[in-house]
């Protein structure tokens, strides 16, 4: 069956398609050496060649990986969020399962050294969606934080602080325990801009010491899942996030049977382990406090 072309585009991942619409409009979108026109139906077959800005762009997937997947992996700190790197680094997708036909898409970044959730879809367009700063995704952090911190401090910190790149501000913050360099808050913010947690704090003179991300929107980091493990998500949770972009939801899940996932959740985080422990050595982490909100507990 036939498909609209920045649907096409949208779902491996090449922006959302009112941005691929402004490419195809732009002339820079071409099926099998014609110009692409606003409204061309294509059908996916491996003989079709489409090319974006002169490049050939894959889009050949089967009807099976045609349906969206969504994994929450634990970012371990040390890990970059590309597909390779020149220096040889441990990346995020390399702990990833294979496909055929299709490919795994990051919902955003994590920095090096910030360690968590991080959600990672089949789906171009649901990925893209949920990056834009117009969804307002609501992301929680577990902070460790080193530094004098008063009601002052939190009041700034929520009413909002100049950064060289705009105003920000935290929607809340949580003191979860301790004092000296070992003190824990939760907070949550609705943007995705670079380091911008650990910026909020040192723009009051407060050092981050360490950064976890706990949940995602209503996606709250798998209870039990080691550093370096993923875990697939259900079709409710898929269709959680497909409802908070406006997509029309999923009908079917890639999801195994009950025992089935039982046994490959068992095999992938003894595989997990094995590895971090191959990468990291086997030095402990100190795990944050969970949030006292009413959702579930970030305890790891």
């Amino acid at each position: 069956m036939s498909e609209k072309l920045q649907k096409v585009l949208a779902r491996v991942g090449h922006g959302s398609r009112r941005v691929i619409e402004a490419m195809i409009k732009a002339g820079r979108v071409s099926v099998d050496g014609k110009i692409a026109k606003l409204g061309d139906r294509v059908e996916v077959n491996t003989a079709m060649k489409i090319r974006l800005d002169g490049h050939v762009v894959s889009v050949k997937e089967s009807s099976e990986e045609a349906v969206c997947r969504v994994l929450a992996y634990y970012k371990p700190e040390g890990e970059i969020c590309t597909h390779s790197d020149p220096e040889g680094r441990t990346t995020v997708f390399d702990r990833l399962p294979k496909l055929r036909g299709s490919r795994w898409v990051a919902v955003g970044r994590l920095d090096v050294n910030t360690s968590g959730l991080l959600l990672f879809t089949t789906d171009g367009e649901l990925a893209n969606s949920l990056m834009h700063p117009s969804r307002e995704v609501e992301r929680e952090y577990a902070v460790r934080v080193f530094g004098q911190i008063d009601d002052d401090n939190v009041k700034q910190l929520k009413k909002g602080v100049q950064l060289e790149d705009g105003p920000a501000a935290f929607h809340t913050i949580d003191f979860q325990g301790g004092k000296g360099l070992n003190q824990w808050y939760n907070v949550t913010l609705t943007e995705g801009r670079n380091r911008e947690v650990r910026r909020l704090w040192e723009a009051v003179g407060v050092q981050v010491s360490r950064l976890i991300r706990v949940r995602y929107g209503d996606i709250a980091l798998p209870k039990g899942l080691p550093r370096g493990g993923w875990a697939e998500l259900d079709l409710n949770a898929i269709n959680y996030l497909r409802a908070l972009v406006g997509l029309n939801p999923e009908k079917v899940s890639k999801m195994p049977v009950e025992r089935e996932r039982r046994r490959i959740k068992a095999n992938q985080i003894r595989r997990a382990v094995k590895r971090h422990i191959q990468v990291t050595g086997s030095s402990s982490h100190r795990n944050a406090p969970g949030s006292k909100s009413g959702r579930p507990s970030k305890r790891r």
